[in-house]
């Protein structure tokens, strides 16, 4: 490959994502402040006198927060400037992520930390509703990839800039600073570079009762002739001669697709809150230090920024659910061969394998919810969706802390079964809507036609 290819190509790249880069500078600024933190919080905790049960309440304080404000802040990103809340968002965080500092006791740590996360759910479903709005409904899946890759950038760095500092700095007191000036900066970037995107507030109109338009120069079908076959579709639904017809978006925002992506991401957030609230007490348990149980949270980053584009692109053209389906298994079973490590230096491995798992989900679900938005309506769509996260970790950091008392291997026996069960309920609720929209095909149901998306209701 020759300069001049790779200067065509970067230029353009850049092109394409000029619209959203700015976005994922800020994720790269402001995860490299949660890098820094997420392997110090729970052993700070630890430290200052609290005990592993309520140790589990306050972890589970941040996502608890968001689950209030991310429906509502979510709401109100549609109806608002997006940029605004942005800005406000992520500066609190900053300022609250730096106070622990400054307070002593259980119930100080729980109210900030509360806050914090009430301040992130101001910011999370603004920037992926203008993520989403920005870019075109096939690059949905890509840009959640990139949209993810930034983030685990940031949390590439994060632990040995937060390492590096509190050995050059004499303390741990330097990761929180650090935390909080990272998300002051990343609010000082969003204000200065992102632009808001005019929020997607129409589609085709719909035709009549039983009847969907699919352009002008296919016949429609009508509750009069389900069976009718349009020029250029297969018998089997597939799209002859041509690319695939785009997927109608539904007209409710309780729908399939996203009750499916809840289910999932409520599972999936589930292992989120079990690691936050024990991974590092698990590894320092089996003679870990505190440079390898930073660098485990560095490797889990590597797989998803290598993976985690190519991901996306995989899922916008193939679909999916073969990215779901497998990426869910194989975070299941890492999470239960941890407990079987002896050395704590094979974690390493295992956090590969698994982060490999997460850079195929992570992008399918959020195509999934992305297909599964009403027009309009994105950002409170992303706020139901984290919100379902949302639960997921508060569960699991509560039940986590309290398992972790009898043993610290169970949260792990827990958080497999979690993991199958979920996908197993999201392939019952969802499985059917999620084939449907996979590229190329288009199926009729009943006196309904789909195409790429859920069957849409009156």
């Amino acid at each position: 490959m020759t300069l001049s290819t790779l200067r065509s190509r970067l230029a353009d790249w850049l092109t394409r994502w000029r619209p959203v880069l700015p976005l994922f500078v800020a994720e790269v600024i402001v995860w490299i402040g949660f890098g820094a933190l997420l392997p110090v919080i729970p052993l700070y905790l630890n430290d200052q006198g609290v005990d592993l049960a309520t140790l589990g309440v306050i972890i589970a304080a941040w996502p608890a927060a968001r689950l209030i404000g991310e429906p509502v802040f979510g709401w109100l990103a549609d109806r608002t400037a997006r940029v605004p809340l942005m800005v406000i968002g992520l500066f609190f965080t900053g300022v609250f992520l730096a106070l622990p500092l400054a307070v002593h006791g259980a119930l100080a740590f729980l109210v900030l930390r509360a806050i914090a996360g009430l301040a992130t759910s101001l910011y999370d479903p603004a920037a992926r509703g203008v993520l989403m709005d920005a870019m075109p409904p096939e690059r949905h899946g890509e840009a959640f990839g990139w949209y993810g890759a930034a983030q685990m950038s940031g949390l590439l760095l994060g632990p040995a800039i937060g390492g590096l500092g509190a050995a050059a700095f004499g303390g741990i007191g330097f990761v929180f600073v650090f935390g909080g000036v990272t998300g002051v900066l990343a609010a000082v970037a969003v204000g200065l570079t992102v632009r808001d995107v005019p929020h997607r507030s129409s589609v085709a109109p719909l035709p009549g009762s039983g009847m969907v338009d699919f352009s002008r120069d296919l016949p429609r079908i009508s509750d009069d002739d389900a069976s009718v076959t349009a020029p250029g579709i297969r018998p089997d639904g597939t799209v002859e001669g041509g690319p695939a017809i785009g997927p109608a978006r539904p007209t409710r925002l309780v729908n399939r697709l996203i009750v499916a992506a809840v289910i999932a991401n409520a599972s999936a957030n589930y292992g989120a809150g079990t690691y936050d609230t024990i991974w590092s007490l698990f590894l320092r348990d089996k003679g870990a230090s505190l440079e390898l149980i930073s660098l485990t949270f560095t490797m889990f980053a590597i797989p998803v920024l290598v993976f985690g584009p190519i991901a996306g692109r995989l899922v916008d053209r193939r679909g999916a659910l073969r990215f779901l389906i497998v990426g869910s298994a194989m975070i299941g079973l890492a999470s239960v061969t941890y407990t079987f490590l002896v050395d704590p230096r094979w974690a390493v491995v295992v956090i590969l394998f698994e982060a490999t798992g997460f850079a195929m989900v992570n992008p399918a679900l959020y195509a999934i919810v992305a297909r599964g938005s009403p027009a309009g309506r994105s950002s409170t769509a992303q706020g139901v969706f984290g919100g379902a996260g949302t639960v997921g970790f508060v569960i699991s950091a509560l039940f986590a802390g309290w398992l972790a008392t009898f043993d610290l291997r169970y949260p792990f026996y827990v958080f497999f079964v979690v993991t199958f069960v979920g996908l197993a309920l999201t392939l019952l609720v969802g499985r059917r809507e999620i084939l449907a929209g996979e590229p190329g095909t288009l199926r009729a149901v009943g006196h309904v036609a789909e195409v790429g998306s859920a069957s849409l209701e009156p």
